[in-house]
Parts: C-alpha cells; sequence; structure tokens
C-alpha cells in the first residue's frame, strides 16, 4: 500500500496483486506436443496438433502443454482452464505466414479504425493459464507487412482486399483471470505483443519482448484490467512499451510494474490513448527508458478516462524525446458499440525523482525539444498534480521568435506532443490546470535557449 499526503493533494494507492501461479510438482501432468501430431520441423504447421494437446490437458485437469526441440510453426491455439504452455530453450514457435491459418477472438476496431482480434496465441473466459520457459515466440510478423501479404495472396489465389488486414497480436487474453507470464521470450509481433483485455489477477515476470516487425508494435496493452503486476522485464517496441488503456468503460485499475528496461519509438510508458475506462491505483517505480522517439511518460485522458490515483517514481531516461507528457483533451472516441462518453478528467497524479536526458536536436521529433508539456483544454483542467525531485538535461537551441509561439489547443485531435510542435518553454510548459506543485523540478541545457524556463498559463 501507498499512502501519501503531501502539500494540499492526497494520494491514496493501494495495489493488490492475486494473480496464482500454476504450482508444479512431480504429480504435475506434461503433454509432449509431439506425442499429438506436432513436428518441430520448421516447415509443419501445428496448429490441430497443439490444441489438441492444450485441451487434453484441461479436460484432464489441467497440466504443462511442453514444447520442446524444433522449431514449431502454428496458426492460432486456444489455451483453455488450468493449462501452461512451457517451451523450452531449445525450441521456437512461430507463427504460420498464412493468414488463413489464423482466427479472431472478441474482434474490436481501435483508435486509428484497424479491425483488431487475431492472435496466435488467446484465451477467452479462461482461468489459471500461463506460459512459461526460456524458449522464443514469434510472431513472424513481416509476413502481414503489405508487400508480402501480395505475394501471399497471388499463391493463394486469393481477391478479398481485406486479406491479412487483421493482423495478429502475438498474444491475447480476454475476460481471463489468474494469468501468468514468466521467462518467455515474445518477438516480432504482426501488431501488438501482449494484449489482456477485463482480464484479472496477471503477473508478467522477467519476459523480454523484441517488437518491430511491423505497424503497431506495443509491448504489453493492460486494457479495461485489473489485478496486474509487471517486474523485471525488457521491452524494446516498435510503438508503445507498456500501454494502459481501455476500450471498453470498464476501468484498468491495481497495477504496479517496477524494475523494467524501456525502449520504444513512441511510448514508452503511456496511459491511452484508447480511454473510455477509468485508470486508477496505478503505480510505476524503479524503471529505465532509454533511446525512446515518442515519449517518456505519457498520461492521456481523450476518450472519457477519469485518471486518478497514480504514482510514477524512479524513472531514470537516457536520449528521451519529451519526458512526461500530459493531455486531457475532448477527443471522445468510442468503441464496441459504447454509448458516446464526456469528457474526463486527471487528478492525484504524483510524478517523483525522475532523471532524465532529451535527444538531441537533430534526433528529436520537435526540434528544439522541451521536458515537460502539460494541457487540458479551455473547458477542462488537470487537477492535483505534483512534481517532485525531477531533472531534465536539454539540448537547448530554441529561439526569440520560438519564445513567442502560440500553443494551438487542438482538442479533438489525436493526442501526440509533436503534433504541437515547438513551444514557447524549453522545460515546463502547462497550460489549462489547477493545483500543480512543483518541487525541485530543475532543467540544465547544453545550448543557449531564448524560450521560457517554465511558462503556466491559466
Amino acid at each position: 500500500m501507498y499512502k501519501l499526503l503531501l502539500h494540499t493533494i492526497k494520494i491514496v494507492l493501494t495495489v493488490s496483486i492475486t494473480a496464482l501461479t500454476f504450482s508444479v510438482t512431480a504429480q504435475t501432468k506434461v503433454y509432449d506436443v509431439t506425442k499429438f501430431g506436432a513436428k518441430g520441423d520448421s516447415i509443419t504447421v501445428n496448429t490441430k496438433a497443439l490444441q489438441k494437446a492444450i485441451d487434453k490437458c484441461s479436460k484432464k485437469g489441467g497440466g504443462i502443454v511442453h514444447i520442446a526441440n524444433g522449431i514449431f510453426i502454428s496458426g492460432t491455439i486456444i489455451l483453455k482452464n488450468n493449462v501452461i504452455l512451457n517451451i523450452s530453450k531449445n525450441a521456437k514457435l512461430i507463427g504460420s505466414n498464412n493468414p488463413l491459418d489464423y482466427k479472431s477472438i472478441d474482434t474490436f476496431t481501435d483508435a486509428v479504425g484497424q479491425e483488431r482480434g487475431t492472435c496466435l496465441i488467446g484465451a477467452v473466459d479462461a482461468t489459471n493459464i500461463g506460459i512459461t520457459g526460456s524458449g522464443i515466440i514469434d510472431g513472424n510478423g513481416a509476413s502481414f507487412l503489405a508487400k508480402n501479404l501480395a505475394l501471399k495472396k497471388k499463391e493463394l489465389g486469393i481477391t478479398d482486399v481485406k486479406f491479412g488486414t487483421n493482423r495478429p497480436f502475438l498474444l491475447r487474453f480476454v475476460r481471463s483471470s489468474q494469468i501468468t507470464l514468466k521467462d518467455i521470450y515474445l518477438k516480432q509481433a504482426a501488431a501488438w505483443a501482449c494484449h489482456f483485455y477485463q482480464s484479472e489477477n496477471i503477473t508478467v515476470d522477467h519476459i523480454n519482448i523484441y517488437n518491430h516487425a511491423n505497424k503497431n508494435n506495443d509491448g504489453i496493452d493492460l486494457d479495461s484490467s485489473n489485478s496486474v503486476e509487471i517486474k523485471n522485464c525488457t521491452i524494446n517496441s516498435g510503438d508503445d512499451a507498456i500501454c494502459i488503456k481501455a476500450t471498453s468503460t470498464l476501468p484498468t485499475h491495481n497495477v504496479k510494474v517496477s524494475n523494467c528496461t524501456l525502449k520504444s519509438d513512441w511510448g514508452a510508458i503511456k496511459f491511452g490513448t484508447e480511454s473510455m475506462g477509468d485508470f486508477y491505483n496505478i503505480a510505476i517505480s524503479n524503471c529505465k527508458i532509454y533511446d525512446t522517439k515518442g515519449g517518456g511518460i505519457k498520461i492521456l485522458s481523450v476518450d472519457g478516462a477519469n485518471i486518478y490515483n497514480i504514482i510514477i517514481d524512479s524513472i531514470k531516461m537516457t536520449n528521451v524525446d519529451m519526458p512526461i507528457f500530459m493531455r486531457l483533451g475532448e477527443r471522445l472516441n468510442t468503441y464496441r458499440n459504447a454509448k458516446e462518453r464526456t469528457v474526463g478528467s486527471i487528478k492525484d497524479i504524483l510524478i517523483s525523482n525522475i532523471n532524465a536526458t532529451s535527444r538531441n536536436l537533430k534526433q528529436s521529433r520537435v526540434s528544439p525539444p522541451s521536458g515537460i508539456f502539460i494541457t487540458g483544454t479551455p473547458n477542462h483542467k488537470i487537477t492535483s498534480l505534483q512534481l517532485q525531485n525531477i531533472s531534465i538535461n536539454l539540448p537547448g537551441g530554441g529561439s526569440k521568435e520560438d519564445k513567442l509561439i502560440e500553443v494551438p489547443e487542438d482538442e479533438k485531435r489525436y493526442p501526440e506532443f509533436n503534433f504541437f510542435n515547438v513551444l514557447p518553454a524549453y522545460g515546463l510548459y502547462a497550460r489549462h490546470i489547477s493545483e500543480l506543485k512543483t518541487t525541485n523540478v530543475s532543467f540544465k541545457l547544453t545550448n543557449k535557449d531564448y524560450r521560457n524556463e517554465s511558462l503556466i498559463i491559466e
């Protein structure tokens, strides 16, 4: 439990994690997938054999489905109750290059209008499940690039324009509980690497994610899920590394993230953009972020989410664009046929003990860059925010003309910091915010910058 009384803001944050790890004993039944016809020859598509092993394991009361010694190709397989999928160090599970080998579970449309739902490994309404082992799960995501899909369509004689457009996630858990991911290496999905939707009691420990094969290559997405612990993970992603979101009106809450190393091309720690449900009771601590182009910490409520009781503490950032970006907006997208939402809120947020170094002028998406950007809208203010013990090194380079820039409101636009372009302050630019408390917040410049160090506008 975190219990903080700081100045005029009280943040009480309780994170309860009750995920259960499958207990492996001498009596645990192990199901070798080769006994069900699977072949690790890197050619055979083993979807039916792997599913047969999973189904039998679950029907018999649970156990371990074991993949070892080889390269196993597969389409979509679905985990069932009380099944742990274990992939040994000398084994790889690789996604098929044929979109027809995949199926969609709980299909939905995301924030940019793309149909989602297919996956390599999925679970629906399952409990006490997991994926373990020091082997590799490879999504073969490059097979779903447009040029490769065109070749596959020609090979199969298919004319359907939607062929392969619902690019598969690597792992997808829907309305499931007591989920454990441990030690596994996840790589090269065609879309997100790991998606938890309306799921609970989740432990993700010591996994490694490398995801750069295609577009929208997120690492871990927590979507309307709760009671989650993510720890000791290494994530290198083409899109968001760890993303808190809600594509339904159910909240994402009771989340603890710690001791992770993150690299992202768009956002290392991100709340949103899909944000219909609330986000609360979330603690993120002792993480390292490096070589990140699109934002270190991003807190975004634009579809009606109330974001509150958030603590982000002890984060070290190296070579990171826009270390802190916070946006309360009025986009109000809806998903899954939900009713129209009203504008949400951001309040009771503590960000502390941050040490950051910005990317240089040539690398930055916005040049010259800034350190902290916080904005509500004229009619909806951010409240109860504390920034404590924050040090950010910046390259400088702002001109006298940059100091006079008027920043657009763009209340309904997709919330990305680079869409606002250069800011009139190199350190902290904040507007439409009440109850902002800063303590020991400092900015250091490598070169001269004629912009304001800090600019706070009502």
